[in-house]
């Protein structure tokens, strides 16, 4: 029997002492298109792995200039208070005080708008726009202007007012320093972490509204978080009766976000339908209701938070429903995947009161950067 090589090809002595060569094409092509295949799907890998790496590094670079600004706006308001007020907006950077957010009309600390000169409510303004992007801190004044509707319908001014919105700053603003400062006031918490001056963390990230929709006086028809509603609505009507028997895990809805304003949040039940099972159209309407949550905050990070999730892996993010399907009736979505979770809540008030929030299992607060800093510097 002739011998064969591991190309399907044949050698055989001729007579003539000749060396002849028989090549099976069949053979040859299979096996030619198994490397080819092995070949390309290395490099798609490869590909894949380059351009979130780059993705990756073009966001961290722009978050370091966004750090740096809000150094810089930062400064510019601390500058402008009295000895007092300074007091009362500064903190250690390792204060308990750090942890400790509310999205309801409780006693806070910080420094209010309230009780801060013209002057000073301008520079901090400027810090809250250097910390949101433009849309983020469009949805931001909205939800506080709807302090005065809620005045409008009977609220107390006492409890119900839009200058009752707390600055507080932890640590010491600078080029290099690890510092953060805080944002809140009713239906708004909003946190930022800067580390070793260059990376810069924006959870929690919550935001509220009440009413949901503004159905009297000047502010008729404002929706503070409508976008974030009406994606949500279009992607359950997309679903045909398999996804949606997956997608809908509870016909009741919560009365409020699972997660409430703990310090760390917890990973929720692996229900619900996942990205992998959505048509093509489908996904993007999901990947566009996650951006939307995201870019409310400055566009490096929201990049960063993006490249994140994708790194991750799309497949596994699930998509999951609970209570009615109609507008007027209370509902609740959740969007989670392995390194963050979405919420909004639309129950209380007869489903006319939203809470949405964002958080990251392992970087709120900047936790997870934080542990790479103390690692590499430890701190005694």
């Amino acid at each position: 029997m002739p011998a064969r090589t591991a190309c399907g090809v044949h050698r055989e002595a001729a007579s003539q002492g000749l060396t002849q060569i028989r090549v099976e094409p069949v053979t040859l092509t299979l096996e030619v298109t198994r490397q080819y295949g092995r070949a390309m799907r290395k490099l798609a890998g490869i590909a894949l792995l380059t351009v979130l790496v780059m993705s990756q590094a073009v966001a961290s670079a722009a978050a370091s200039a966004d750090s740096s600004q809000l150094v810089a706006a930062a400064r510019a308001f601390l500058e402008t208070l009295t000895p007092e007020q300074r007091a009362r907006a500064l903190f250690a950077f390792a204060a308990e005080e750090r942890f400790v957010w509310h999205y309801t009309p409780v006693s806070r600390r910080g420094l209010p708008l309230k009780d801060m000169t013209e002057p000073q409510r301008q520079a901090a303004m400027n810090l809250l726009r250097a910390g949101l992007s433009e849309p983020g801190y469009a949805k931001a004044e909205t939800i506080r202007s709807l302090e005065d509707v809620l005045v409008e319908m009977g609220g107390s001014p006492r409890y119900r007012d839009r200058d009752l919105y707390y600055f507080s700053v932890f640590g010491t603003p600078d080029a290099t320093a690890t510092w953060g400062w805080r944002y809140e006031g009713h239906h708004l918490s909003q946190h930022w972490t800067v580390v070793n001056g260059t990376a810069l963390v924006t959870t929690p990230q919550f935001f509220g509204a009440n009413p949901a929709e503004v159905r009297q006086g000047k502010l008729r028809g404002t929706r503070a978080l409508a976008v974030e509603e009406d994606l949500a609505y279009g992607l359950l009507s997309s679903l045909d009766d398999t996804q949606r028997a997956s997608a809908i895990i509870d016909r009741n809805a919560p009365n409020d976000i699972l997660t409430s304003n703990s310090r760390q949040a917890a990973i929720q039940a692996d229900l619900g339908l996942a990205y992998a099972r959505l048509l093509p159209r489908q996904q993007v309407m999901l990947l566009d209701l996650i951006e939307t949550h995201a870019r409310a905050t400055v566009p490096s990070v929201a990049a960063e938070r993006l490249a994140k999730l994708r790194a991750a892996g799309l497949e596994g993010i699930k998509f999951a429903w609970m209570g009615s399907t109609e507008r007027s009736q209370g509902h609740y979505y959740r969007i989670q995947g392995s390194t963050f979770l979405i919420e909004l809540d639309n129950t209380q008030d007869d489903a006319n009161h939203v809470h949405a929030v964002w958080r990251d299992f392992n970087g709120d607060f900047g936790r997870d950067l934080l542990g790479e800093h103390y690692r590499a510097a430890p701190h005694r």
